[in-house]
């Protein structure tokens, strides 16, 4: 008989933005090094089908899964503390929940009942829940927001209906509260995780673990016992978390605090010993000052939001660490640099650019700009998606097609470098219609690609609607630039990389999104090194 699998509800209070999702993917770290499957997904209750035309100045990146799905960036934290590929399954919006629901309404599926929030809505979820939990020891479920946020009311009752639907003792709440500090009295406020954990009770949801965020270090047993006392938690079941230099000491302040083996014990996991030996070199690591230190400039659109470019960051971050530099990353503003309130000879001060992704028509010029100065200083270029799209316009620029340009620039112009995928055209507006997720690219031989990942075929994840126009790829090596990479069944251009040049290298698809905090990909690690002295 196969073992029910076991679940994990980690819930918030107080304030958004506390670190659910980091929680959440540490205790599913812990887990998986003590030898279980673990499964993690996010439900947001946002009235969206998915993440992809959600502001990245608000909400951040969109993380883009194997298999084409638009996700919240916390897919991408999940995916790093795991080293485990997610799916369309992990992300769950309450619009695409109620878009299937009000569909099998219009079907006759109900035989003419009165569709309703509880049972139908929440029945609905529970269902995703359980879909996504299959063939897995342990399945940990992210609810998006507050407790007391009135949009997220349908997932907090579906998760209580959920402990008593397939028992309780299958079952595990953590609550995740911020506990304010204030400087004039040197003391840490317990009052609003009181009262996040009296409405969570309210919902029917009684927590079994307390995960306290403070941006200050007091840990005594004093207020640990005050909190225990309004939570109804026993002692050992409370962890208190300061600000930590790294998010990925998280899931080692956990262990410290006994939580993993808390889980293993109410849920009755058979669980081995962890193995976080590698994990803890990692950190490590991020936390030496080497003796060298490289400069990078992020040539950005979106400046609002630290979260917009969190897995370029974290993929150069990686990659830094595990080749002994340190890594200083300056955004600069590509709209500055197209307007010209932004002096090119200020590149100068910094090691290497990378130009990450992006959608309209802004700050476009300013990015070509930026590459046409890599190109012509030989300066460490790493270009992801758009990046790609303005080096090779770039290229073309700097050898006298002036008025080289992309359909987005200039829809009517003739010289379009970049054009509208034909499957494309139409669909800019559109959710889920780009080419995304996992496409095969072969790399050519004798390229500093091919040294770069020692494969002849490799598999990405993409998210775009432009392309090389293939009128004009007979002119690359003429531009200074060559294709590295293509793939085989479309023969689209994956990969340019520069001729001559120290590294210059641009990708259509998106290797931040397979990198690792303990394996960095070989691209990042191939930019980092060619910025090394």
């Amino acid at each position: 008989m196969n073992k029910p699998t076991k679940y994990i509800f980690v819930t918030g209070g107080v304030i958004s933005g506390l670190g659910k999702g980091i929680t959440a993917a540490s205790i599913a770290n812990l887990l998986k090094s003590r030898g279980l499957k673990v499964n993690l997904q996010k439900c947001d209750p946002y009235l969206n089908m998915d993440a992809g035309l959600l502001n990245p100045r608000e909400h951040g990146e969109c993380f883009v899964t194997f298999d084409g799905a638009e996700t919240d960036l916390d897919l991408g934290h999940y995916e790093r503390f795991i080293d485990q590929e997610l799916n369309n399954k992990s992300s769950l919006m309450a619009g695409k929940v109620l878009y299937n629901l009000i569909q099998d309404e219009r079907a006759g599926k109900f035989d003419g009942d009165d569709v309703q929030i509880i049972p139908h809505l929440t029945n609905a979820i529970q269902q995703y829940i359980a879909d996504a939990s299959k063939g897995f020891d342990v399945h940990i479920v992210e609810i998006g927001g507050t407790v007391g946020d009135y949009e997220s009311l349908s997932f907090f009752e579906a998760i209580r209906e959920f402990g008593i639907k397939y028992g309780l003792e299958n079952c595990l709440y953590i609550h995740v509260v911020y506990l304010p500090f204030i400087n004039t009295s040197k003391e840490i406020k317990t009052k609003p995780a009181q009262n996040s954990l009296r409405d969570l009770r309210g919902l029917g949801i009684q927590p079994n673990i307390l995960v306290c965020r403070s941006e200050n270090g007091f840990n005594n047993y004093r207020i640990i016992q005050k909190i225990s006392l309004f939570a109804g938690v026993p002692n050992e079941r409370i962890a208190i978390l300061p600000n930590a230099k790294s998010i990925y000491e998280i899931p080692l302040l956990l262990e410290k605090f006994g939580i993993a083996e808390q889980v293993v014990k109410l849920l009755k996991l058979k669980a081995t010993k962890p193995n976080l030996k590698k994990w803890q070199k990692m950190v490590d690591l991020a936390n030496k000052k080497f003796d060298q230190k490289i400069n990078v400039a992020i040539i950005a659109k979106y400046l609002d939001n630290a979260d917009t470019y969190i897995s370029v960051f974290e993929a150069l971050k990686s990659a830094a660490l595990w080749n002994n530099v340190n890594i200083e990353i300056t955004w600069v503003d590509a709209s500055e640099i197209e307007s010209g309130k932004y002096d090119l000879n200020d590149l100068k001060k910094f090691d290497g650019m990378l130009v990450p992704g992006g959608f309209g028509t802004s700050a476009l010029e300013g990015k070509i700009k930026a590459a046409q100065y890599a190109l012509k200083n030989n300066m460490p270029y790493l270009g992801l998606c758009l990046g790609l799209q303005m080096g090779v316009i770039a290229a073309a620029r700097n050898k006298g097609l002036t008025k080289a340009t992309s359909f987005e620039i200039d829809p009517g112009s003739k010289e379009q470098i970049i054009i509208t995928m034909k499957d494309q055209k139409g669909k800019e507006q559109t959710g889920g219609t780009m080419r995304l997720g996992n496409y095969f690219c072969k790399i050519l031989p004798g390229t500093i690609t091919k040294r770069l990942y020692d494969k002849d075929l490799i598999v990405e994840r993409h998210r775009h609607r432009g392309e090389c126009n293939p009128k004009y790829t007979k002119f690359f090596e003429q531009w200074g630039i060559r294709i590295s990479g293509l793939n085989p069944e479309s023969k689209l251009v994956e990969i340019i990389e520069g001729i001559d040049h120290k590294f210059f290298i641009g990708t259509q698809f998106h290797p931040e999104f397979k990198s690792r905090p303990t394996l960095p990909h070989p691209l990042f690690v191939g930019f980092i090194q060619s910025m090394k002295s």
